[in-house]
């Protein structure tokens, strides 16, 4: 089932997000709304709160560029064990649409997290998919990609996020 992303700047996405500790059924049908919600909408990562779930659960297409995408990865209170190497890519959000910029993050990426039965597991990732990992931890964590741009930068952005939280208040009127 599709469910609303959370739109910027929507306080729900400055909220830290919980420790899953209970792997019920229900989060196995999260985990298939969020997959949807994210395929749909042409992301490639989801965490839980960009849907108003405040836990720390992200879903992942770790198959993006495959034409069958199969099963999306579910990760659980990911935490990250180690980086290495840089990259700066441009980085957008399916909360912040049309507003894109370039972020530096970890090329390299090992990151523990438990499965939709609660075992753990640890993953290496590179490039996209360890961006991914890493935006969706912020978003865990109440952050926002457009926090990590340098503040000059920002004021670029400016006129952008002023008309997304004009849309944001007329929309919380109707």
């Amino acid at each position: 089932m599709l469910r609303p992303i959370v739109l910027y700047p929507d306080p729900r996405l400055k909220l830290k997000s919980k420790p899953v500790t209970q792997f019920t059924p229900e989060l196995r049908e999260l985990a298939a709304d969020m997959t949807e919600t994210m395929r749909r909408a042409n992301g490639i990562g989801l965490a839980a709160i960009q849907i108003g779930e405040p836990i720390r659960m992200m879903v992942m297409d770790v198959n993006y560029d495959a034409e069958d995408k199969g099963e999306s990865l579910a990760l659980f209170n990911p935490e990250v064990l180690n980086e290495d190497g840089t990259e700066a890519i441009e980085e957008g959000c399916l909360s912040i649409p049309d507003v894109r910029e370039v972020i530096e993050r970890a090329f390299k990426l090992k990151v523990k997290g438990q499965l939709l039965d609660g075992s753990e597991k640890t993953f290496e990732f590179e490039g996209l998919l360890a961006r991914c990992v890493l935006h969706e931890i912020d978003h865990m964590n109440g952050m926002l990609f457009i926090q990590k741009v340098p503040a000059v930068k920002r004021l670029f952005l400016k006129r952008q996020l002023d008309e997304l939280k004009k849309s944001y208040k007329e929309a919380a009127r109707l």
